[in-house]
């Protein structure tokens, strides 16, 4: 396990991975900027700093780090409401070291409490977006853009009636490469290759992206009304050089810190992105075939650090984000180099060949994405999860429907309220126990019982008849509320009217007073 996680003993696997990340991070990078209404470069950087600080700094060995499309509504309105795109990188800088604090208040810890069906459930929704959002980039339908996640689109449509319209707008040529370029991925997911000597070495999306590329130039040259028009491809901004591109960071506002609406921003941002986060990492964990568990509170200092640095620098917020980790695995990486690399490559690839990079069409970026969306929704997961059971399901189910129908975070707020509701259902059930034989009947508290339970013993000792023993047995709960005692008295003070005769099972080594015995043994 050691050697798995070890940066430096996997880079026969994370180089490639890192490759593959880069290509398929660069749309997005690009996407949610400009979703933001922020500058493109903005969400390059939120890209770099994701991969190389984040990469470097969190506990995580294959979560994927960068700007997220669950941000960009947040963004937007917030640069509105400040009135300058510097005091929203100062809210950012704030933003960041409250993730910092948070980190070191252990906040954290709150990642343990997302039931594993709500987990489960956005992984399969995400997949199931991403399969949905990917057809009309295949058809060659490119209004919205790369890394939209939300029901309700910034171009008018929905996620159903996008993909209506681009049937409208189908682009041959498109539909060609896509098609090629998703042969090309299911035959190197066929087990056959992935054990070839040679052919195992070479990522499949990489080789699906380089096919896309060559078939695009082959219409070019020998059949030009298939070729795809620069709309249809990667469309990176020419920086020119270093300095060139340097000299385009914006710097915060720091006079802003007199704006009280700026902490407001600061504090969402950070509630956010801090959620936006630990959700990630769960799936990351839940996505990882080692099992490595990520510590949360270091995670937390790490997004704050990169807040920080891309504040800094004029870029997006940077959250862990799920299309980007899933993708990363799905590559085939084993530790945080493949992300630190992918961050390194972002950087490099924009500053040194941006005009290769412009020339990948968003249909062969369409078909990594759709793959990996199918990877994250598999049938398989959809009957796992029905077998476990009507507790478990639900919330799987609605999870899935809240986060396709609004976004990932009102989803998950769905999700999270259905999934409590069925574990306090649990919990009331296995509290509270009733055993009778005929007329016999004995009530235990079998755990901690809290006022939350006051409504289940009530209904049960409502339903004890007239003129039966009841015995009451706490001595295994370490802890009952106060409320339950006094409902336990109500109904001994009164049992005489209904003929019920009660007893109280008390033993020296009951937690509560009210069930052990004060006398001597």
């Amino acid at each position: 396990m050691k050697n798995v996680s070890h940066p430096f003993k996997n880079l026969k696997y994370d180089l490639p991975a890192g490759l593959v990340l880069a290509l398929v991070a660069l749309p997005l990078c690009l996407g949610i900027a400009l979703a933001s209404g922020a500058p493109l470069l903005s969400g390059l950087l939120a890209g770099v700093i994701g991969g190389i600080v984040v990469g470097a700094l969190s506990g995580s060995s294959l979560s994927v780090s960068g700007p997220a499309a669950g941000l960009t509504t947040i963004v937007l309105t917030s640069v509105d409401e400040l009135r300058s795109f510097e005091a929203f990188l100062f809210a950012l800088v704030v933003s960041g070291i409250l993730q910092v604090v948070l980190g070191f208040l252990k906040a954290g810890t709150l990642g343990n409490y997302f039931p594993s069906s709500v987990i489960k459930g956005m992984l399969a929704a995400i997949g199931l977006i991403l399969i949905l959002k990917q057809i009309p980039h295949a058809l060659g339908y490119d209004r919205d853009y790369e890394g939209d996640e939300s029901f309700l689109q910034p171009d008018g449509e929905n996620t159903f009636t996008e993909i209506l319209k681009s049937l409208d707008y189908l682009t041959p040529g498109a539909v060609l490469i896509f098609s090629l370029c998703f042969i090309l991925l299911l035959i190197w997911e066929n087990k056959k290759v992935k054990e070839h000597k040679y052919l195992h070495l070479i990522p499949g999306p990489l080789l699906a992206v380089v096919a896309g590329v060559c078939l695009n130039h082959f219409f070019i040259f020998s059949f030009p009304g298939l070729a795809l028009e620069q709309e249809h491809l990667v469309n990176i901004p020419a920086f020119g050089s270093w300095q060139s591109f340097s000299n385009q960071f914006q710097t915060p506002d720091f006079s802003a810190w007199q704006n009280g609406s700026v902490y407001l921003v600061a504090i969402t941002l950070a509630v956010v992105a801090s959620l936006e986060s630990l959700l990630s990492i769960e799936a990351a964990d839940k996505l990882d075939p080692y099992r490595r568990i990520t510590p949360l509170n270091r995670e937390l200092k790490a997004q704050g650090i990169g807040n920080i640095v891309s504040g800094l620098l004029g870029g997006l917020p940077v959250t862990a984000v799920v299309v980007r980790t899933t993708a990363n695995i799905t590559a085939g990486a084993r530790s945080k180099a493949s992300a630190i690399f992918h961050g390194i490559l972002l950087l490099v690839s924009v500053l040194a060949f941006p005009a290769i990079l412009n020339t990948i069409p968003l249909s062969a970026l369409a078909a990594i994405l759709l793959l990996v969306g199918y990877k994250l929704c598999k049938p398989a997961l959809v009957i796992d999860q029905y077998k476990k059971g009507f507790s478990q399901f639900t919330p799987f189910v609605v999870t899935i429907l809240a986060i396709l129908f609004t976004d990932l975070l009102i989803g998950i707020a769905i999700g999270l309220a259905v999934g409590l509701y069925f574990v306090l259902k649990t919990n009331f059930h296995h509290s509270i126990s009733i055993i009778h034989d005929k007329d016999q009947y004995l009530i235990r508290l079998n755990r901690d019982v809290s006022f939350l339970n006051k409504s289940v013993l009530r209904k049960t000792l409502e339903e004890i008849p007239e003129g039966s023993s009841l015995i009451i047995d706490g001595g295994n709960s370490q802890f009952i509320d106060e409320d339950i005692i006094e409902t336990l008295q109500n109904f001994i003070a009164s049992a005489p009217t209904k003929n019920i005769d009660v007893e109280i099972k008390k033993t020296y080594s009951a937690p509560n007073l009210f069930f052990r015995k004060t006398d001597q043994p």
